[in-house]
């Protein structure tokens, strides 16, 4: 990378971490590019060269905690010794993520109904798809002796995914009685009995 190159790219980051900050502290209504340009020191006309709109910032900026949340989901997979232990890994990892990073999970669940990902869909899928694949890496073979239930992977995916990231969504919108502790305690287990193969114990 020349040195022009790495400018480029510290500028493109300082832009994105300064985006995450301004969501954290003032939500989607204070997700501004004038908001994002004065806290992070970059002039508009930079931010516009680097990612071209507001809407591309925030998709950029979705796809890197995006991939975040799932090199996190898939770190566990790499000592997981059965089908059983994996999924509780990736189910378990899911919500410790939550806890540690809720800034970016904050932007991620927030993003769910936003406009900006069904415009720059191709850019987001390209950037998760490395992230991703190593979870279904892991999973075909389990699924080819009859360890975990052959499905769809996009349905597969649900059973695992679904239900913490269900649970993430409520807790970080702040719903009463909902202890991130205790899903980390019980939800693995619960969700790895939903994808096991019927003759798996």
């Amino acid at each position: 990378m020349s040195p022009k190159q790495q400018r480029g790219a510290e500028t493109a980051q300082r832009l994105l971490d300064a985006a995450l900050a301004v969501h954290e502290e003032g939500g989607s209504e204070q997700f501004t590019v004038q908001a994002i340009s004065a806290a992070s020191g970059v002039s508009l006309g930079s931010l516009y060269h680097h990612f071209g709109s507001a809407d591309g910032l925030a998709a950029a900026l979705y796809a890197r905690c995006m991939v975040a949340l799932l090199e996190a989901v898939a770190a566990p997979l790499t000592t997981a010794r059965t089908a059983r232990a994996g999924v509780r890994g990736i189910a378990a990892a899911y919500l410790t993520f939550v806890a540690e990073q809720p800034a970016a999970a904050r932007f991620i669940h927030a993003s769910a109904v936003s406009g900006y990902l069904a415009a720059h869909a191709e850019t987001v899928a390209a950037a998760k798809k490395p992230a991703i694949e190593p979870i279904f890496e892991w999973a075909r073979p389990h699924v080819r002796a009859g360890r975990i239930v052959d499905l769809p992977e996009p349905l597969l995916e649900m059973l695992i995914i679904g239900p913490v990231a269900e649970t993430a969504r409520r807790y970080l919108a702040g719903v009463p009685g909902l202890d991130l502790a205790e899903a980390v305690r019980v939800l693995p287990e619960r969700i790895w009995q939903a994808v096991r193969a019927p003759a798996e114990g």
